[in-house]
């Protein structure tokens, strides 16, 4: 599979999960993970920046169903919500305008109530073939995307080509798929399914047409990478010496639900300074 039909691949299969991938951004959104991102995120927004939060403009790349962006905006950053998915992106819209409508509860509920609020657009765009000129945003973020790419380096230099001078990169993952050429990963990624169903949990990890991901998977250039290593060593490459790295950056901010379905593939954190 080349590069072209990995991607058609990936579009068609993420269009499908935009409702069951809604539903846990909602789960998020309603959970202990809303404070907690949002704790960190403007916290690590903040060391780099000391300024006013509506001065600060962030790029969510691969937002999905936008709990990152929505977080953010209630903070009062400006914030493109960017997905290639035109489902995911309806459903980002439609959780927004949930969100504000909740939290102004008692007030009029009505579109313009929800315009007049917005801080967040909404933009279709392609990771690795971004539409923004050089030097548009102040942070660049991105969560549980690089490992899903074609092409991650160029990704990686599409982000840093939009992020001013002085900017911040964000990127959230995790050393997903492992288990495809692991055994002992496999081990701990079928223990992880035992201790889920032990506690009676969602399983984040089973559903319709997952299958259809593992074989996508098993064809991406990250899959079995050392990583964050790899995120780090490519920035170096790319001319970025400001780096750090947090090789259990899910413990900050997952649920004990979370933390159970990842036991084996914990969440990692990459932040660089352009």
């Amino acid at each position: 599979m080349n590069s072209v039909d990995l991607k058609k691949s990936n579009h068609e299969y993420w269009g499908k999960r935009s409702l069951s991938y809604s539903d846990v951004n909602k789960e998020e959104l309603s959970g202990t993970q809303h404070m907690k991102w949002q704790a960190l995120l403007d916290e690590e927004i903040q060391k780099v920046f000391h300024s006013k939060r509506q001065d600060i403009k962030i790029l969510d790349i691969g937002a999905g169903p936008g709990f990152i962006s929505i977080i953010l905006s209630e903070l009062g950053y400006k914030v493109i919500a960017a997905d290639f998915s035109k489902e995911m992106l309806a459903e980002a819209e439609k959780n927004y305008e949930d969100f504000v409508r909740s939290r102004n509860m008692g007030q009029a509920d009505d579109a313009d109530g929800c315009d007049e609020a917005k801080n967040i657009e909404f933009r279709e765009e392609d990771a690795m073939e971004l539409s923004f000129p050089d030097e548009s945003f102040d942070v660049v973020f991105s969560r549980n995307l690089i490992w899903n790419l074609p092409d991650p380096e160029k990704a990686y230099r599409e982000w840093l080509r939009v992020l001013k001078k002085g900017g911040c990169l964000l990127v959230f993952d995790a050393n997903w798929y492992a288990f495809l050429r692991d055994e002992e990963k496999r081990r701990e990624y079928e223990e992880d399914r035992k201790n889920v169903a032990a506690r009676g949990m969602d399983d984040y990890n089973i559903g319709e047409n997952f299958n259809v991901m593992d074989e996508i998977a098993d064809r991406l250039p990250l899959t079995g990478t050392d990583r964050p290593k790899w995120d780090a060593d490519l920035l170096r490459r790319l001319g970025i010496e400001d780096i750090t790295t947090n090789v259990d950056a899910g413990s900050m901010v997952y649920s004990e639900k979370e933390l159970i379905n990842y036991a084996s593939t914990p969440l990692f954190m990459v932040k660089a300074v352009k």
